[in-house]
């Protein structure tokens, strides 16, 4: 009785978005405009890159033009190095954000409604947040070797605590009147946080999954190139041949790779963030 009556709380809280067509056809028409947006940035990166190339500024050896790339993209993407690559490399980014989100979602709601906690773990979870990843590859390289668990250490150490920060953040942005009502309802524990504080704090929660994952796959990327995992290709493997082989149509190709993974997961992250805020009503959306 007490679990629903609080649910119905939150619930009248958040902004329930009916789904008609016109809604329908104005997330389409949003995704279209917001796809031509891309489109041209690209555009406009590519006409900058090819006159900066045709002006000679640097040796085709050192800048090569996006033809060229193109052509070694192309010719990659039809070789299974590549895609087995990419795989090993999504499965580390994978694992190591499903275990910083365990970690840094756990430390979150820890220290969020605990003042003691909060005091003591608080500061240390945000200096953690801003230690570059490098730092940590020497300690990792020590302690776990020249193994993956180095990487995945560093992945965790670099997103769990901008998903902790989110949690924090989150129970921070809560109504009072919600808290009040769950106080009245004798509410606490974990009935606490299943259905007032994390329903409450999703957006700022989902706000710091995506920097998480943005922290992660850096890590990542640098964890490749200092941490060589022998008889394991990876992207990371792919581009430091490429640079040991001052091969730099390939070394470009593989960098477009990188950033294209980042923008499509980045993009993801992004519609699931815009469709939380629009049902929490925090976004404008027109009705039909």
């Amino acid at each position: 009785m007490v679990s629903a009556a609080v649910r119905g709380n939150v619930a009248s809280q958040t902004y329930r978005v009916r789904v008609t067509p016109a809604v329908r056809g104005a997330w389409i028409r949003a995704g279209l405009v917001s796809l031509r947006a891309k489109l041209f940035a690209v555009a406009v990166i590519v006409a900058i890159w090819q006159i900066v190339y045709l002006s000679g500024w640097k040796s085709t050896v050192v800048l090569p033009g996006p033809a060229t790339v193109a052509a070694a993209l192309w010719q990659q993407a039809r070789e299974p190095m590549l895609w087995e690559a990419t795989w090993t490399t999504l499965n580390r980014a994978l694992i190591g954000f499903a275990l910083a989100l365990l970690i840094g979602a756990l430390a979150g709601a820890l220290t969020s409604r605990n003042r003691l906690l909060r005091n003591a773990f608080g500061p240390i979870i945000t200096g953690l947040q801003t230690m570059p990843a490098i730092a940590w590859f020497p300690f990792a390289i020590i302690f776990f070797g020249l193994h993956t668990s180095a990487i995945l250490f560093v992945i965790v150490i670099g997103a769990a605590p901008s998903i902790a920060i989110g949690v924090i953040a989150g129970a921070d942005h809560i109504p009072p009147l919600l808290l009040r009502a769950a106080k009245t309802l004798n509410l606490t524990g974990l009935s606490l946080y299943c259905h007032v504080i994390l329903p409450a704090s999703l957006p700022m929660f989902v706000s710091g999954l995506r920097q998480g994952w943005a922290f992660a796959w850096r890590s990542l990327m640098a964890g490749e190139l200092v941490v060589l995992v022998t008889n394991t290709a990876s992207i990371g493997v792919l581009l430091e041949n490429a640079q040991n082989m001052t091969d730099m149509p390939s070394a470009m190709a593989i960098m477009i790779v990188i950033l294209a993974i980042g923008i499509v997961m980045d993009a993801a992250f992004a519609a699931v963030d815009r469709q939380i805020r629009r049902r929490w009503g925090l976004l404008e959306t027109e009705h039909g």
